[in-house]
């Protein structure tokens, strides 16, 4: 682009037009293009929108350096970083033509930068978002656009009475350019009233023209190549309508000015809002490439012309006063139009929601770019992600992406938008987006607890589900700080863990959490009571994490306990890891939690409302996560390494819980050992978590021959094990996605208060009796008893029981093991000897967990979610017991009950349920994996 000594353009100034540039780029500015055409060409305004942006930004590395000066060593939101860029040239434009709006009073030298097009149908978000632009980008030639929808035009009459300099777009009806017109004057009138001036406030109504006659013309071109008897007539009006539209606009605008209204505003110096001709590039090749310049040529208007059109115009444009010619035949066009059942006004307003849309498929095209960018800034600082799947699957994430982004899935979810789920009650679930920011935390209370704990030797943390599966990965992957206690977590009521705890610990030094978000769950109940009368009843030895009025609450004040730390109930106990029922034991550790939320921080920022749904990582994570469910890929398979291995076990809660029920859902697979090919069906997703530089070995060859085999493997790395806090919210994002995929309620947990009422049906009779119902076994052998539960019918030797119970399994089918033992290495690889046996013998997925924890864990998907699970459920004789103060009911006993009840519930639902119960001096779980691997 380049002027001329005898500038058309200049003309169409002395013809009392303006020119203005519809572009704007940085190389352009730096380079001087924008002085040169306000110096050669008289241009004295420029126009910008998320596409021009789209295309400078997304491409090339102009603002390369832009970004990594904005950014620095820190980081900040995808928005923030496009904005710092787009004010930038906004300003650099505006600097260029301030000497214009100086010499003309204010009445041009504009430049304009546009609301998120993503606020198109809100009035208040509107305003107030154009009130933070004209005070960011803080130049008196600065206008503000606004789209002119229905939601717009009381937004800009709000604003002109603010004093804000306004461009209206996409225009397109002569309706909708009266009512912006009507809210100008009206915003303009009740400056007056109030006494402010109205002299330096100016607004442009941007009228769109080419768009139109390109939907006009296919019509016109569809019905002639029909033959349609009206052919003619039809020709006659191609690429006329849209001219002709604009043209009667503008004499509605004469007729405006003219009016006592408008003098009496004019009188105290009021500007014209100027009609303001966009979208004037030429669409179809047969129209001369200055049509949309040379006929709407008048006094007090603007022709924004993109760089294309403008070079055309200095070429061969001809300049003449064109607007107020021919008014008689514009309106037979638009009567003609009419008649022939063109349907303008219909096409004016697809036109408007068409360009809110495309405005907003630019804007996250240009922050997928800045997205992508910053990423690129942030290197090694965010956590990596690297997926191998299998064509089908990839394919239907894509879909999946680019439906998600249409329908704004990134900005409806931090929203709370219920309707992408189920419409229900979902929105109320979702303070653990603020939380990932730190906000639901009191900085300056855990600050205290830190030093406060510095005075105890250990921290035992009394909870079950989201209140200690979190503040157990933290202990176990980051561990104390120097000089801070050592954190246990009790999870259980095994009274041979309860006791092991106990035997490590002193009470007298000993600082106890007891974590329950509504305050009456029965295990940290039954655990706070024990520990209570362990510590001499000691309340200055305990701290409470509770949901503001619970139960625990009242009992803290009751009995004088150190502190209470308020949740929110807001966020369930899957979601709470980054709130106080994760970060009071992270405090307690001695951990820096101001440090673990900055280094969280770039995958919350990573997955905000401004990142589009396939640069977002929690969003890509769960549209594949729910696209793999809906394939049948519903068995999650984790491999942690160390020393991420412990992530697992809170893995499995945050997707089990959420998404097992009706009859869908994810099942996690944790701590499966990694298998050959062959060992598996067509029913695993693999995500591996390691450290960077930590992937060699026999899991990562593994995992490369099962990509190679076809199944999709899902790889994550961190950079230190500090940055595990950017998977608890990627995780966490990824769940509530993977959610509205599958067609569920993410927040919810139906099938998990049926195990607890069947537990304590079990437990109050046992209260009241002094003992359990009596149950027979159907089989024994002189190691452990084997148990059907209610409803089922079972009979066989144990050898045929076994059998027949893992030969039930099919494809897609999967084997549980459910130990209500001590959870230690021993058990543990007992469980796993088992798993590795029927997995291979049946390719089928395993699962286990330690009871009761599992209950407030994975137990919701077993029981909800997708069927074709066969639990085996392993409990014992508690030796030696543990008393539960003031109760009769011991923690084994309460453990048996909770084994029997969760059961019961297990059969009624359908699932096939085994209870091996092993007896007092047999030889205990070996017993069991001899026979398990005999039946095979």
């Amino acid at each position: 682009m380049t002027g001329g000594d005898t500038s058309k353009l200049k003309q169409l100034h002395e013809a009392g037009q303006a020119a203005w540039l519809d572009f704007v780029d940085r190389s352009f500015l730096r380079e001087g293009g924008l002085r040169a055409l306000i110096e050669q060409d008289g241009l004295t305004g420029v126009t910008s929108n998320p596409s021009i942006f789209e295309k400078a930004m997304g491409h090339g590395d102009a603002y390369d350096e832009g970004f990594t000066r904005f950014l620095g060593t820190g980081d900040a939101s995808v928005q923030d970083v496009y904005e710092s860029q787009a004010i930038a040239d906004i300003k650099a434009a505006a600097a260029d033509l301030r000497p214009v709006y100086d010499r003309l009073g204010g009445r041009d030298g504009y430049v304009s930068l546009e609301v998120s097009p993503y606020l198109a149908n809100g009035t208040e978000t509107t305003i107030e978002e154009a009130r933070r632009l004209w005070t960011h980008v803080d130049e008196p030639n600065l206008m503000v656009k606004v789209p002119g929808t229905e939601a717009g035009a009381p937004a800009i009459r709000q604003l002109i009475e603010d004093g804000i300099n306004i461009n209206v777009t996409l225009l397109f009806s002569q309706e909708s350019y009266r009512a912006v017109a009507e809210a100008y004057l009206a915003g303009l009138e009740a400056r007056v009233a109030r006494g402010d001036p109205i002299d330096r406030i100016a607004s442009v109504a941007s009228f769109f023209v080419s768009r139109i006659d390109s939907q006009i013309d296919k019509k016109i071109d569809a019905r002639v190549a029909e033959g349609d008897p009206e052919s003619d007539a039809l020709m006659a009006l191609r690429g006329k309508v849209a001219i002709a539209n604009a043209k009667l606009a503008y004499a509605w605008y004469l007729e405006m000015i003219a009016s006592p209204r408008w003098k009496a505003l004019a009188a105290r110096g009021a500007m014209p809002q100027r009609l303001l001709w966009a979208s004037t590039g030429v669409k179809d090749a047969a129209y001369p490439d200055t049509l949309y310049v040379d006929t709407l040529i008048g006094p007090d208007t603007v022709n924004t012309m993109p760089p294309k059109t403008m070079d055309a115009f200095r070429d061969h444009g001809a300049v003449a006063e064109t607007l107020t010619e021919g008014l008689d035949a514009a309106r037979h066009v638009l009567a003609e139009a009419e008649r022939l059942g063109l349907g303008l006004d219909d096409i004016t307003r697809a036109l408007v929601l068409d360009g809110v849309q495309q405005f907003g498929d630019a804007a996250d095209a240009l922050l997928g770019a800045v997205a992508a960018k910053r990423v690129a800034h942030l290197g090694k600082r965010l956590n990596g992600f690297e997926v191998q799947l299998p064509d089908a699957l990839a394919k239907a994430v894509e879909e999946r992406l680019e439906t998600a982004r249409a329908d704004a899935w990134s900005r409806r979810l931090w929203q709370g938008d219920a309707a992408l789920w189920t419409g229900g009650e979902e929105a109320k679930w979702l303070g653990w987006l603020p939380a990932a920011r730190g906000e639901q935390v009191d900085m300056a209370a855990l600050r205290q607890l830190t030093e406060q704990a510095r005075h105890f030797r250990d921290v035992v943390l009394l909870g079950m589900g989201g209140s200690s599966l979190g503040p157990e990965v933290l202990a176990q992957i980051l561990g104390s700080a120097s000089g801070s206690p050592t954190l246990h977590v009790l999870d259980t009521t095994d009274p041979g863990q309860i006791a092991a705890v106990a035997s490590r610990i002193d009470p007298a030094e000993t600082l106890f959490i007891v974590s329950s978000k509504s305050g009456s769950t029965l295990e940290p109940e039954l655990l706070r009571s024990y520990f209570f009368e362990a510590s001499g009843r000691k309340g200055d030895h305990f701290v409470a994490v509770t949901d503001p009025g619970s139960k625990l609450e009242a009992t803290a004040r009751a009995d004088g306990f150190r502190a209470t730390f308020p949740g929110d109930p807001a966020i369930g106990g899957r979601y709470s890891v980054l709130s106080v029922f994760g970060m009071v034991p992270a405090a307690a550790m001695g951990l820096d939690v101001s440090g673990f939320f900055q280094s969280t921080a770039p995958m919350v920022f990573s997955c905000g409302a401004d990142v589009p749904p396939a640069a977002n990582p929690g969003i890509r994570l769960g549209v594949l996560l729910g696209e793999a469910a809906r394939a049948g890929r519903n068995k999650l398979t984790i491999v942690a390494e160390p020393p991420l291995a412990p992530l697992g076990a809170w893995l499995e809660q945050l997707l089990a819980e959420p998404t097992g029920k009706q009859g869908k859902g994810i099942v996690p697979v944790d701590l499966e050992p990694l298998g050959a090919p062959g060992v598996y069906g067509d029913d695993r997703l693999f995500v591996q978590f390691a450290l960077a530089g930590e992937r060699a070995g026999d899991d990562a060859a593994r995992l490369d021959a099962l990509a190679e085999a076809g199944h999709p493997v899902v790889r994550i790395t961190l950079e230190t094990p500090q940055r595990i806090g950017q998977e608890f919210f990627r995780w966490e994002i990824a769940t509530a996605i993977a959610g509205a995929v599958i067609g569920i309620d993410p927040f919810d947990q139906p099938d998990v208060e049926d195990a607890k009422v069947a537990t304590r049906g079990l437990v109050e009779a046992y209260e009241a009796s002094g003992a359990l119902d009596p149950e027979q076994p159907i089989a024994e052998t002189a190691d452990f008893a084997l148990y059907a539960s209610k409803g089922q019918s079972l009979s066989g030797s144990p050898a045929s029981l076994l059998r027949d119970h893992f030969a039930s399994l099919g494809p897609s089918d999967y084997a549980g093991f459910l130990a209500y033992v001590e959870r230690n290495d021993a058990d543990t690889d007992a469980i796993t000897t088992m798993r590795v046996a029927v997995r291979d013998a049946r390719r089928v997925a395993t699962v286990a967990g330690f009871g009761p924890r599992f209950l407030h864990s994975t137990g919701q998907a077993y029981k909800g979610g997708p069927a074709g699970g066969a639990f085996l459920t392993i409990t014992r004789d508690p030796d030696p017991d543990l008393a539960v103060p003031g109760r009769r009911a011991s923690f084994g006993t309460v453990q048996i009950a909770q084994a029997r009840g969760d059961s019961d519930v297990l059969a009624e639902r359908g699932r096939q349920v085994l209870r091996v119960h092993l007896k007092r001096g047999g030889i205990g779980l070996q017993a069991l994996v001899s026979a398990v691997l005999a039946a095979l």
